[in-house]
């Protein structure tokens, strides 16, 4: 199990693999469980690997779950733009939704409020489609 990303070391790889095949987002404590095999023994070893790759964009903390999940799309995460999550309650389904003119809208209001943005994410929750039937 290790990603093909360059520069990333052992850890960091197979952190964001784990989180790349899970099909959910995973808190650390999940991901260190998973990895123990692979000579994960303590939390901080996963969380050194996931500060990294939040740093890098590979992934994202979903706040409000308090988990992590593998970025969706391949675009740059300069943290300027806005990153929308819609999160299904009933399953647990996450995904990844990027508007440009919502983005450009938030960003254009804070400047108006003289708001410096360092990072701007969205987390919608409710019932995706496939819950709702």
């Amino acid at each position: 199990m290790t990603a093909s990303l360059p520069d990333l070391t052992k850890n960091q790889s197979l952190v964001f693999e784990t989180l790349s095949q899970a099909g959910a987002p995973l808190s650390a404590y999940t991901i260190l469980d998973q990895l123990r095999e692979h000579g994960f023994r303590a939390p901080l070893q996963v969380y050194r690997a996931l500060d990294k790759l939040l740093e890098r964009g590979l992934i994202h903390r979903l706040e409000s779950l308090n988990a992590f999940v593998a970025c969706q799309h391949n675009h740059s995460h300069n943290h300027l733009g806005t990153t929308v999550f819609v999160i299904c309650g009933t399953c647990g389904d996450v995904n990844e939704l990027n508007d440009q003119v919502v983005s450009d809208q938030l960003m254009r209001r804070a400047v108006e409020e003289n708001f410096r943005v360092e990072s701007a994410m969205v987390e919608l929750r409710g019932c995706c489609s496939g819950c709702q039937d």
